[in-house]
């Protein structure tokens, strides 16, 4: 009769029973189950994250009223941004890849609280159904935009009390995650594993980790000020209680702009692990991309005024913040950098994760580049508000972690479900993407240079050209979208058995089962004085 701590470690996670039915889920400790339940739940939102965006260009295809009007387009875009900005983007990679993948990268049979790391998904789950209870129920779906803006926030007649409330809970579980990660790195690495001798994918997840620690926390409390202000109207943000709504902006960015490396480092690292298996070449410039990783996370905590440029500060902090912002360009340069060195004279197999790879470097270069627009004071000034930054944001946030998160899942694919996916259908889904995905958010540059304001459902007749190809691009990335996602689930049951390691990878999930065994290894592995992570 088998024992609970009487663990087999001859079958995969995948077939191990504990418990019955859904229970053998919903009550694992098993760090692959629950990086596998963040997934299943992230797709369940992300896909109405993505109805509701195609709503918004179906009403931008042409001036005037489309399908809705200027309050349901209001709620629709506050809706699609809190769901993708705080369910999907910011948990993303870390939530799904970094609990499935950390602790067999380093060695480990496990984070150091898998307790606690259950408990992040049902905070997770719980913050969700929060923000799904304010669109359901209440004097109306929220209307304010997804920064929570005062003093629209505590003015709006809307249901926002549960949508703030389900972001402030949501913030709780990635603190939870962030201080699990950095436990397990510092204390469950492999016997030997020194830090430089550490993929780059778990040290991506170190210094985001630290930020979701350090910086989420401004966020709680400002949302937390928010909710007190509309109940009881203690005036921190109201001008009419002498309050400050420019406070609020400043607590919101503190957070905010930190969380945009949050969610990118994570895809950075993704991308610094398939780029070296797909040229089968050592990473160049392994310390590099660790010290700009560090230093991404840590300049990040000081350009958050560049998002006030327009809101009123002193040309001293104008100058500053703007300085800072092409500061923190330098580390994500060093990265580029590296990468097509890597890529130089490499054997490059072209294989999907790595056109996923190449083509987020191309995404990411332009929106980091046209980030540059928006740190400058005199072009800030123009463009601010405009579609352009709808363009920047996207390009970055959904380009550069879309386009790794598609990389990711098609990378370790193999090692996660024990299948291979049909190369022909990926190969495809990612053309038909990111065609579409280039033309819904291109034009929005041009648009926002010809002065069209951002958030508006209405617009003047001349941008009409713009917006119809941009609704056109989007039924076009949805489309490659339906194809990735029905390739990937139908390969996940029917497609053929993968190898233990079908990509010739150097890094230690590699070296275990697919799907791996429940406690991930027989025996922890030991790193010698000669091993590294990516010696080809």
């Amino acid at each position: 009769m088998q024992t609970a701590t009487q663990i087999p470690t001859d079958v995969s996670f995948l077939e191990y029973r504990k418990y019955k039915g859904i229970f053998n889920w919903i009550l694992s400790t098993d760090h692959k189950r629950i990086g596998l339940m963040y997934l299943y739940s992230m797709m369940t939102l992300f896909f109405v994250g993505v109805a509701l965006g195609l709503a918004m260009k179906l009403e931008l295809i042409a001036p005037g009223k489309t399908i809705m009007d200027a309050q349901d387009y209001n709620a629709v875009f506050t809706v699609h941004g809190v769901i993708m900005i705080f369910m999907i983007v910011i948990p993303g990679l870390p939530a799904v890849f970094g609990n499935f993948l950390l602790p067999i990268m380093i060695g480990a049979k496990d984070v150091a609280f898998p307790k606690l790391n259950l408990l992040s998904w049902y905070i997770y789950i719980l913050g969700a159904l929060l923000v799904i209870a304010s669109v359901l129920f209440g004097n109306g779906t929220p209307d304010t935009g997804w920064t929570f803006y005062a003093p629209y926030s505590f003015k709006s007649g809307t249901n926002l009390l549960p949508a703030i409330f389900g972001a402030f809970v949501l913030g709780f579980s990635s603190i939870l995650t962030g201080l699990n990660f950095i436990v397990t790195i510092h204390r469950m690495r492999a016997p030997g594993m020194t830090w430089l001798k550490m993929p780059l994918f778990p040290w991506s997840l170190y210094g985001t980790a630290w930020i979701q620690l350090l910086a989420t926390p401004v966020v709680g409390i400002t949302l937390l000020l928010i909710i007190l202000e509309r109940v009881f109207g203690i005036g921190v943000f109201d001008p009419a209680l002498g309050g400050d709504p420019i406070l609020y902006q400043h607590l919101f960015w503190i957070y905010s702009h930190p969380a945009v490396y949050v969610m990118i480092l994570p895809a950075m690292g993704a991308i610094s692990e398939i780029i070296p298996t797909f040229t089968q070449k050592h990473i160049f410039g392994y310390k590099a991309i660790i010290g700009s990783t560090l230093a991404i996370a840590f300049v990040g905590y000081f350009v958050w005024g560049h998002h006030m440029f327009t809101s009123g500060m002193s040309g001293t902090a104008q100058y500053t913040f703007s300085i800072l912002t092409f500061l923190v360009a330098i580390p994500s340069a060093i990265k580029v950098f590296n990468w097509i060195s890597t890529m130089y004279k490499g054997s490059i197999s072209l294989q999907t994760p790595f056109y996923w790879a190449a083509s987020f470097i191309f995404i990411f270069m332009i929106g980091g580049l046209s980030g540059l627009v928006l740190g400058a004071l005199a072009t800030d000034i123009y463009v601010h508000d405009t579609a352009f930054v709808v363009a920047h944001f996207h390009f970055i946030v959904f380009g550069g972690v879309g386009f790794s998160f598609f990389g990711a899942i098609h990378y370790w694919f193999p090692k996660i479900w024990g299948r291979m996916y049909d190369t022909k259908w990926a190969n495809t889904g990612w053309l038909v993407f990111s065609i579409g995905f280039l033309a819904l958010y291109s034009p929005m540059f041009y648009l926002g240079m010809q002065g069209m304001p951002r958030r508006y459902y209405d617009y003047l007749e001349e941008f009409h050209a713009a917006n119809i190809l941009s609704t056109l691009g989007s039924w076009v990335m949805t489309f490659g979208l339906v194809i990735i996602v029905i390739n990937l689930v139908r390969s996940a049951k029917h497609g053929p058995k993968a190898e233990m390691n079908p990509w010739n990878g150097k890094t230690l999930e590699w070296t275990v089962p697919s799907p791996p065994p429940v406690e991930n290894f027989e025996e922890i592995p030991v790193y010698g004085e000669k091993d590294g992570p990516y010696e080809y």
